[in-house]
């Protein structure tokens, strides 16, 4: 196993860290449009029905 002193750091850094600024929005962007995406699909009728047999 590889201590954290020992693990190569591996940064992808430009001038002022905008390659990295720029990653990372966009995977924020990626992951609330997945976000929006399951929000906004629709409950099948099925789940519905075995959910009101819950009660």
């Amino acid at each position: 196993m590889v201590s954290d002193k020992e693990a190569p750091k591996k940064t992808v850094k430009t001038k002022g860290g905008t390659a990295v600024q720029s990653k990372d929005r966009d995977m924020g962007a990626a992951l609330r449009s997945i976000y929006q995406k399951t929000i906004d699909e629709a409950v099948p009728d099925e789940m519905i029905s075995l959910l009101g047999k819950l009660d």
